[in-house]
């Protein structure tokens, strides 16, 4: 590990992404995301090799990631909510044709152009696989600046393993947000495993064909059932969450990303009261970690989701916790954005109401 630097969290993702490998990136301007294709624009412009393209659209966009993937290269872009909807079509069509690629959204309010402020309105779009289609992405949901080091790293590695698109989840204040971090070596993009399938001449070998379209509904369904059976693999392996206090609590906060950085800071100022609140961090939105959710209710009969919406993750935990326990809801959309103060008193009036202290 080097040494630490102070940077934004925009920046920081995309130097990690330029450490991971990375070297082809296409996007277009978007609030609040703009200091990502900053940095990585200037970042390439010294790496031999690495391509940097500022689009026409959020759609030429995506689809320059789409050929640049074919190649082999790993490859990325970046936008802010109302580009990540212009974007889904793509975003399906490599699902469909198994292309790799790393694609950060660094949310705002919504729904429509919104606002330029931190949200978590997107939630649906990205875990449900926002675009057409019986597809679904990884999505990864760091809280901090370290970890979209770590998370944007890992993001190219899970994309290239599982030939997906993987979406990495921030919001405005994560992107906007200065902290210190440190960075690993970086990886020697020669050295990567070769991929087998890429597009890049057929001399000596069998031509590859890689496509979305499937007019034989036998084949289309052979397809999907191929996805399917991808998708139960990732679930099975690459969940992942944080556990937070959570031995002897009686009340367990869900949030993720910055709300749940914002919960850190309520559990903490209610265990000073003597009150028995933990933190379930989800790090992988999808595949949710429903398994150590619904673990969790062996003791702990009250959950509180928070999140910076009106009530999107909240479905996922009810599924996943069935009657085992009650869910509570505590939300603000539109970029809004709570305070530990006031997480805090949402914890303290829930535990009073059923008496759990």
């Amino acid at each position: 590990m080097g040494k630490k630097r102070l940077m934004r969290g925009s920046h920081v993702i995309a130097e990690a992404a330029t450490l991971a490998g990375c070297r082809f990136y296409a996007g277009y301007p978007i609030t609040p995301q703009n200091e990502l294709p900053e940095y990585l624009s200037g970042r390439f412009a010294k790496l031999e090799g690495a391509t940097f393209i500022q689009a026409e659209s959020e759609l030429a966009a995506i689809n320059m990631v789409m050929g640049a993937s074919m190649t082999g290269v790993r490859t990325m872009t970046s936008s802010s909510s109302p580009g990540i909807s212009l974007k889904q079509e793509g975003i399906s069509y490599m699902a469909g044709m198994e292309l790799p690629a790393v694609v950060a959204n660094v949310m705002r309010g919504g729904p429509g152009l919104g606002n330029i402020a931190p949200s978590q309105q997107d939630y649906f779009q990205a875990t449900r696989g926002g675009g057409h289609g019986d597809y679904r992405t990884i999505v990864l949901a760091p809280h901090s600046g370290q970890e979209l080091v770590t998370l944007t790293m890992k993001a190219f590695d899970l994309a290239d393993t599982y030939r997906t698109p993987v979406i990495l989840l921030g919001d405005g204040l994560m992107g906007q947000m200065m902290e210190p971090v440190t960075f690993p070596e970086p990886i020697d993009p020669s050295a990567l495993p070769k991929k087998e399938w890429t597009l890049d001449g057929a001399m000596e070998r069998d031509s590859h064909l890689i496509c979305s379209l499937r007019l034989d509904p036998f084949r289309m369904e052979q397809h999907n059932w191929k996805l399917a059976r991808k998708y139960a693999a990732i679930c099975e392996r690459e969940t992942k969450h944080e556990s937070y206090l959570l031995d002897d609590a009686l009340v367990a906060v869900v949030a993720f990303g910055t709300a749940a950085r914002i919960a850190k800071g309520a559990v903490n100022r209610v265990r000073k009261k003597g009150l028995k609140a933990g933190l379930f961090r989800p790090i992988t939105l999808w595949p949710f970690p429903e398994k150590e959710l619904k673990a969790l209710t062996r003791s702990v009969k009250h959950i509180l989701v928070f999140e910076m919406n009106s009530g999107q993750m909240v479905e996922d935990v009810r599924l996943s916790v069935g009657e085992k326990a009650t869910v509570h809801f505590h939300g603000r959309p539109g970029g809004i954005i709570s305070t530990p103060h006031e997480i805090a008193d949402a914890i303290t009036r829930l535990v009073y109401r059923h008496e759990l202290c």
